[in-house]
């Protein structure tokens, strides 16, 4: 059940280009290490936790200065769970994220993040995952050791939360010197040999964007799996969806559009037009307060039995409050359908989006949202976007279902949430 990976990665030179690479940085050595630990794996209901071995190589620079913000890479030498004898994934449908801590002389669980980039895997296949990638702001001079923590695998919108059973041994230390300078972008140079993994090297997920300079407008936040905790008509059911928060500056303001990747519900029943309408309380944190609603619009054409729902882009207008830093979190979901209403509840959400923003009159901060709904308290994130794991019966969460304006759940007639963008004609 391993992922065998010929080659070890070997010391290189630091590579300093790139957009965001400052050039004034002194060129460092990379290290990267190999360590294994036992790892305890819980799929979705109705699959068996699993006991495996996981193997990861952390590649970081040997050295840096107080000020410098490092790249750190997460290879997958084994991961220590199978693709369950349920389905086979398609190519690209299988996304790692984790945690990895700093300790020493300074502290920190740093999130990690794959692509969605995989070859097809069979029903009891090896999961094949990307390398993960993260960044750490280094604060203190010292020895700063790193050390794999958990980690989930996405696929098909279950997760498969892995968590190790033994003390996990460091597999990197960043030699910290006092530098006095400005931050700069030290990133790892990857040893040069061949891997088994054969999967392309593009981002599908971007990173969460600040605003920078005077002259920007478009901010593209980053795809972040919310676990959520749906209460329908006849009972409570849990799903999983990556969700995405962007902006664009309007004035003082920022219009926000939030996107759920490839989320997808399947009618039970036919559906006339106008009958579903979703919509969202959009999490503010950090300098300012409270929730922004946003909504998409009601499905235009009728919905045949077994035919896709998908939920639109959902839009509306975030009015800062507060000065400063702000975050931008998914919130509660309401979907409306047939006189029915099915909230769904992050257990836990992470911030998609940073804005730096400035306090207009009537703004969110002080408790209360800019749509009038109910105040938020600040987004509580994540470590990484850790949930649960595998694949369920069918591939996809059940979530909700929905028959002659009766919600039901499972059976033959369900909704189901599943990853990905959909395609766009």
């Amino acid at each position: 059940m391993s992922i065998r990976r010929r080659g070890t990665a070997a010391g290189a030179a630091l590579a300093l280009s790139g957009a965001g690479v400052l050039l004034g940085l002194a060129a460092s050595p990379a290290q990267a290490a190999e360590v294994s630990y036992a790892t305890h794996c819980v799929p979705p209901a109705g699959i068996s936790p699993v006991d495996g071995t996981t193997k990861v190589e952390i590649t970081a620079p040997a050295t840096a200065k107080v000020g410098d913000t490092v790249d750190v890479v997460w290879k997958f030498v084994q991961a220590a769970s199978k693709n369950p004898d349920i389905i086979d994934l398609p190519a690209d449908s299988v996304q790692p994220s984790g945690v990895l801590k700093a300790a020493g002389a300074q502290t920190a669980g740093i999130a990690m993040q794959g692509t969605r980039t995989n070859p097809a895997i069979p029903k009891g296949g090896d999961m094949v995952l990307s390398d993960m990638k993260g960044s750490l702001k280094l604060t203190a001079a010292g020895a700063v050791t790193l050390t794999p923590d958990a980690y989930t695998v996405n696929a098909m919108s279950t997760d498969t939360k892995c968590s190790p059973k033994e003390t996990v041994q460091k597999a990197a230390t960043i030699q910290v010197t006092d530098g006095g300078g400005g931050t700069s972008s030290s990133t790892p140079t990857r040893s040069a040999t061949p891997t088994r993994s054969s999967t392309p090297t593009r981002s599908t997920t971007p990173t969460a964007t600040t605003s920078g300079g005077s002259g920007q407008r478009d901010f593209t936040g980053k795809e972040v799996q919310i676990p959520y905790a749906c209460k329908t008509p006849i009972g409570d059911k849990n799903a999983t969806s990556p969700v995405q928060i962007d902006a664009r500056k309007n004035g003082g303001n920022f219009d926000l559009t939030v996107q759920f990747k490839k989320s997808v519900m399947n009618s039970p029943a036919d559906i006339p037009k106008d009958s579903v309408k979703p919509s969202m309380e959009v999490v503010l944190g950090g300098a300012d307060k409270g929730t922004v609603h946003v909504e998409g619009p009601a499905n235009a054409q009728p919905i045949k039995s077994g035919d896709p729902i998908e939920i639109p882009d959902l839009t509306g207008t975030y009015k800062p409050g507060a000065s400063g830093s702000s975050t931008l979190s998914p919130g509660v979901l309401t979907v409306k359908a047939l006189g029915t209403t099915t909230t769904c509840t992050p257990t836990r959400t992470e911030a998609s989006l940073t804005l730096d923003t400035s306090g207009q009159p009537g703004g969110a901060s002080g408790g209360t949202s800019a749509s009038g709904g109910s105040a938020g308290g600040g987004s509580t994130s994540g470590s990484g976007g850790l949930a649960e794991t595998g694949a369920s019966d069918h591939g996809a969460l059940k979530a909700l279902g929905l028959v002659a304006g009766t919600a039901i759940l499972l059976g033959g007639a369900v909704f189901t949430f599943m990853p990905g963008r959909r395609v766009r004609r």
